[in-house]
This record gives C-alpha cells, structure tokens and sequence, in this order.
C-alpha cells in the first residue's frame, strides 16, 4: 500500500464522527462555536509541530548526504590506492623474477663502465671551462679596450665640433659683402651655365634643322629630277587586250595581252629617266616625310593610269595609311623574318595571307596588298638599306609599277595590273570604294604596297596628303628652312646671352678679389680655423679606424666566446646525461640487490590497500542506507505538513458555516446544521475555493471518491473535513508509525 493510498482511507474514517458533530451542532450552536475554536488552536499547532518535524528530517538528511559524499570520495581514494599498489606489486614481481646473480653482475658492470663514462664526461666540462675563462678574459680585454676606442672616438668628434664651430664662427667675421659677392659669382656662374647650356641645346637644334634642311632640299631635287617621268603611258593596243582580258581571262586573251605588253620597252626607258646620282644623301625608307614622297608619287603613277583606261575614281595617300602599312610589314614580314622574293625572285615565301587577314581583322577593313622588287632589281642593281637614297626608292617605285603592267604574266595572271584597274572591288573582293595606298619597305629591301579600304571608323584616310608632289615637296623644304632660320636665331641670342653671363662671372670674381684682398685678417682667421678643422678630421679618422678596429676585435671576442660557451654547455648537458645514467644503471642494481625486501614491502602496501578499500565500500554501504532512511523519514515529515494545512483550512471553512454571516443567524443554529446537510452545494464552493488556494491539498481532494449527486457530494467532503479535525493527534502518529517500521 503506497503512502497517498494510505492517507485517502484514514481520511474516510472519521465520516461517522463527523456526522455526530454535526448533530451536536444542530443542537446547541454555542457548544459548536467553542468546539470550532478549540479545534482551531489544536490545527494550528499541529501545522507548527509538523513543520518542525520537517526541518528537524532535513537536517538528519543532509547529514547523512554529507556522509555518502565524503564515503564516496574514500572508496574512490581507496580504488586507486589499490590500483597504484597493484602496479606496484607487479612491477616488484617481475624486478624478483629478473634478480638472478647473471643480472646483478651484469647490472654491476653496466654502473662501473657508466661510472667510467661519468669520469670522462666530467673532465671534458672541467677542461672546457677553463677554456671558457680564457676566452671570458680575452672578451673583458677587448671589452675594456673598445671602450677606451670608444671614449677616444667621443674626444675627436668633440674636437671636429669645436673646429667647426670654430670655422663657422670665423666664416660669420668676413663681412656680408664678401659673402654676398660670392653669392653673386655662385649665380653668375650658374647662369653662365645656363646659357651655355641653351647655346649648346640650340646648336644641336641649328645642326638638326640644317639636316632637315638638306633632307628636303633633297626631296625636292629628287622631285625635280623625276618630274619629267611620273607618268606611264599605254598604248590603245594595251589598253584594249588588258579590258579583254579582265573582262575574260581566258588563255586567248592572256596571251594576246603579253604579246602586246612585249612592245613596252619599260627597262629601256627605266635607264634613260633614272640616272645614277650619288650626290643625293642616304635616307631612310621609315622617315614621314620619304614616305610621303613614294606614297604620293605611287598614287600620281596609278592614277594617270586609271584615267588612261577610262577610270574616273582615284586612289588617295594619306599619313595614317603609311602609319598602317609600316606596322603592317613590322609585324607581319620583319618580326616574322617572311621574306617574300627570297634572294633569286623565285624562291621566296609569297605574300603572308594569313598576316593580311588578321590585320583586315584588327582594323576592320579590306586589305589588298602588291608587292615589288623594291631596292632589288635586275635593272640598276641592288641597293641595300643602309645606303639607299630617295632616287633609289623613286626609282623602285616606277619600276614595280611599270612590272606589274607590262611583264605580269605567268604566275602572276596580270593580278597586279588588275589591283590597279579594278573599280570597288581588288580581285574579285568587293569592299574597295575608298582605296588609300600605303607604301613600306621590309627589312629584306622589298617594296609593299597596301590597299586600303577607308572609312569613316577606321580613318585610314585621315591626314591625307597632297598629291601635288612638287608644291609638296617645296613645302616641306619651305617648313625645314624656317625652323632652320629659327633656331638660327634662337641660337644667336643664347650665344649673346652667354656672353653677357660670362661677362657677369668675371664682375663678380674681381668683387670678390677685391673683398678678400680688403680682409686679409678676416681671411687668415677663416684658414687658420679651416685648418684646425681639417687636423680635428684627421684625428677623428685616426680614431674612428682604432674604434672600429677594436670594436672589430671585440665582436670576435664575443664570438669565440659565445662558442666555448656553447660547448661547455654541450658538456655539460653530456655530463648530465652521463650522469641521469648512472643512476638509473645504480638504481636498478639496488632494485635487483633488494629483490626480496621490495617484493615483500609491496605485497604489504597492497593487502593493505585492499584492507583499506573494503573498510571505504562498508562506510559507505551504511552511510547510504542512513541517507535512504533520512531521506524517508523527510518525506514522512513533509506529508504531515500537508495534511495539517489541510485540516487547518478546512476548520476555518466549517466555522464560516456555522456561525453565519450576522448575530441574528445564530439563534437558528438548528436550521444551519439542516442547511448544512441539504445545502451542500455552498459548502462545495467554499472548499473548492480553499483548495485553490493549497493547490497540493486540492489535488488530493480530487483524487476523492465522487459518487451520488452534488449535494450528496459537498455533504460527503464536509464530512470527511470534520472528521479530520477529531482525528488529527491520532492521524499524524499512526502515519508516522506505519513509514518508519
């Protein structure tokens, strides 16, 4: 029977003594309302005497967990106790087992070669500390001497300062004049340099112009010698066979075109216009202005033939063209070492397709590209690039045009002559409405002409260049001559400048002469101090060489110190070593020797241990079942709490009841008991009430039995509550008598 069963059958026990004092009630109302206080001192203190039990319970039960804890802690103390003395124990055994005479001499013999080991180790620190001292007394040595360096270094620097305090003070006693005079010839100087500077800046400039000067001039002779033979003529016979043959290339019509293109005798007329004349200056191929001059004379040779076949629309030049062609054959044939002709004509590797695409591609254009012989022909020679003139590259324009008109046959099938005479569209591509020619030589000494398609986007045409070759070229030499006037002139003012700036140098020098030679003492003051300063510098030198010289042989010092040192140290720590050695060989000699003395000690520790840990497991067996008991006993105590704040509550309630709301009600004590009996639904209320306010009370009473209707109901716990406040003294013990047996 659990302990909540319990307390719900006491508590239906005393309905037939609550029945009896509820008659008494009805019979006499003051006898009841001395009842009811009585038995309301007697709840009270009960409640007071129960929770005193409660208190006095708790106390005995944190005793008695104290004692488990502290029990606790000496079984586990002993546990390890037991393990440790075991592993004593074995250790002791097996050390008995490995004592046999053989081990101890072994054993015996190991701790003398140790011992000898000890020795030696022992002497190697000795010697090497006192190579520490002889070396600790070198560095004290050095020490003392680089700080006597020191201490003189400091002396000399003094003595540098003083001397150039000295000078400075002797400097301030020349006079401002003299110090201003020298500023004056400082800066005459320096704009004497100045000048001399810009007249050489100019002359450079005069020298360069004058070139440009002669470039030009040369242009312009170039132009002028030529100008007589920028223009190929065709004969109608020509021009008729190259119409039927573009118009239809078949092997009729190209044959009929060469035999035509045989009467031209372009070679002839070649060396008749084309006269050797080595007075003209080297030029470069890559300079702007020589390609402008081959670009314009190539457009004017074209287009005069275009006209001659009919052809009303004309290629342009343009520097952004020449700008494209030059990166074009870098790129493409110089970089790539792509040599198109090779050195016979024949055996070169062509035009770079590849190259001509992916640069259409970059500018986003239409290419063509025709190529010539250049500075190589089989007509005057070769000239190569390093002493080529503008007649040599003039030359070799008129004759690849004039090839590629009249000995294009062959492998060619006249495509040349056809790039020059087609009309929106080179070859068969369409795309050339706005052609601008590019002209540029490839390392090799080979003429590139390419074609260009401008636009709008890609400016090809953009600084387009006048094809009026001669005024062209007089411009040019017109520009050159007026920048060569100008920096003649600019020239001659440097060079009147610098003679005013010299004439300025040599005012200032003699004002200066003049100063010093009125202060001679001043100036002798100001050597003499010079000189002190330049013997302090000396001296200063001499101690900064023994400073760091010492300094030198200290850092040595320190050095060889720091080795020996550090081996010391090393023997040391193999001394140690030797030594942690020894003993542990000594140690297990002893531990051999008393094989039976330590085997005898251990076996001892650990029966005690053992001992030991079964005294803990009983103290602590016993002091949980103390704890069990305690533990019980407070659960006891803390029931009989409840229930005596139960009975309290319900006292107050009756006495509510009986005694009425005013004094007039009394007199009809009768009546209320009856009310009580049939009126039970109130007195359900009120207890309901009660039980909220002692929610653990009011779960018990839930737990109840509830049978009948609810006046049967509220009468049946009315009841029950009376007779728990006769059997409250007797309750209480008979519980408490049943839970601790």
């Amino acid at each position: 029977m659990n302990k909540k069963k319990m307390i719900r059958l006491t508590a239906l026990v005393g309905v037939a003594t609550a029945t009896g004092v509820v008659a008494e009630a009805n019979q006499a109302h003051a006898a009841t309302t001395t009842t009811t206080e009585t038995t309301n001192q007697t709840t009270n203190a009960s409640v007071e005497s129960t929770q005193a039990a409660v208190d006095a319970a708790q106390s005995t039960f944190d005793t008695a967990q104290t004692s488990v804890d502290s029990a606790q802690a000496n079984v586990t103390s002993a546990s390890n106790n037991v393990t440790s003395a075991s592993a004593t124990l074995s250790s002791a055994i097996a050390n008995k087992e490995a004592a046999t005479p053989e081990n101890i001499a072994s054993a015996t013999s190991a701790v003398s070669s140790q011992a000898v080991v000890v020795a030696s180790a022992s002497q190697a620190v000795s010697e090497q500390a006192g190579v520490v001292s002889a070396a600790a007394s070198v560095q004290a040595s050095a020490q003392a001497e680089a700080t006597s360096a020191s201490a003189s270094l400091s002396s000399a620097s003094a003595n540098v300062a003083s001397a150039t305090s000295a000078l400075s003070a002797a400097e301030a006693a020349l006079t401002s004049d003299q110090s201003t005079a020298a500023n004056n010839l400082s800066a005459a100087e320096s704009a004497a340099s100045s000048a001399s500077a810009a007249v050489s800046s100019d002359q450079a400039a005069v020298d360069n112009a004058q070139a440009a000067v002669a470039s030009a001039q040369a242009i312009v002779d170039a132009v002028a010698e030529v100008q007589s033979s920028d223009v190929i003529n065709m004969s109608a016979a020509y021009i008729t066979a190259l119409k039927n043959y573009l118009a239809n290339p078949s092997s009729a019509n190209a044959a009929a075109l060469q035999e035509v293109a045989k009467g031209a005798d372009y070679v002839k007329e070649l060396q008749e216009k084309f006269k050797s004349d080595a007075s003209l200056d080297v030029v470069d191929p890559s300079d702007p202005a020589v390609q402008e001059a081959l670009s314009v004379y190539a457009v004017n040779l074209i287009n005069h033939l275009r006209n001659q076949y009919g052809l009303t629309t004309a290629f342009g030049a343009s520097a952004n063209a020449n700008v494209a062609a030059l990166d074009f054959v870098k790129k493409y044939y110089d970089d790539k070492n792509w040599n198109i002709f090779g050195t016979t004509g024949s055996d070169g590797q062509g035009h770079n397709k590849n190259g001509l695409d992916a640069y259409a591609v970059q500018l986003n254009t239409s290419i063509a590209e025709d190529a010539g012989s250049g500075l190589t022909t089989w007509v005057n020679g070769k000239a190569t690039m390093a002493t080529t003139t503008l007649h040599n590259l003039l030359y070799a324009v008129y004759s690849d045009i004039a090839t590629m008109l009249f000995d294009d046959g062959g492998t060619n099938n006249w495509s040349h002559a056809q790039s020059i005479f087609e009309d929106g569209t080179i070859l068969g591509t369409d795309g050339f409405n706005n052609v601008y020619l590019g002209v540029a030589f490839d390392k090799y000494g080979y003429a590139h002409y390419e074609l260009y398609n401008a636009t709008e986007g890609n400016q090809l045409g953009n600084n387009a260049y006048s094809l009026d070759v001669q005024t062209a070229a007089q411009t040019l030499l017109t520009n050159a001559q007026a920048t060569l006037a100008s920096a003649k002139a600019s020239l001659q003012r440097m060079t009147t400048n610098l003679m005013v700036a010299k004439a300025a140098v040599v005012a200032a020098q003699d004002q200066l002469a003049a100063l010093e030679n009125s202060s001679a003492s001043d100036s002798a003051a100001v050597t003499a101090a010079r000189t002190q300063l330049e013997s302090a510098k000396t001296s200063y030198q001499t101690a900064l060489a023994t400073y760091q010289q010492k300094e030198a042989a200290l850092e040595k010092a320190n050095d060889e110190l720091a080795n020996v040192q550090a081996s010391l140290e090393a023997a040391q720590a193999t001394l140690a070593t030797a030594k942690a050695k020894l003993a542990e060989l000594e140690e297990t000699v002893a531990n051999l020797t008393n094989a039976d003395q330590l085997l005898a000690a251990a076996q001892a520790a650990y029966e005690q241990a053992v001992a030991n840990l079964t005294v803990a497991t009983g103290n602590l067996e016993a002091a949980q079942v103390d704890l069990a008991k305690a533990e019980a006993q407070l659960a006891l105590a803390e029931e009989a709490v409840e229930q005596a704040e139960a009975r309290a509550e319900i006292a107050i309630q009756v006495d509510q009841q009986l005694n009425g709301s005013n004094a007039n009600d009394r007199q009809s004590a009768g009546q209320d008991a009856t009310s009580l009996k049939t009126n039970g639904r109130a007195l359900t209320a009120t207890v309901a009430t009660a039980s909220a306010a002692n929610p653990k009370r009011g779960a018990d009473q839930g737990r109840l039995p509830q049978t009948g209707a609810d006046n049967q109901e509220a009468s049946a716990m009315a009841l029950v509550g009376l007779g728990m406040l006769g059997m409250a003294t007797g309750l209480y013990g008979y519980k408490k008598k049943k839970l601790t047996k």
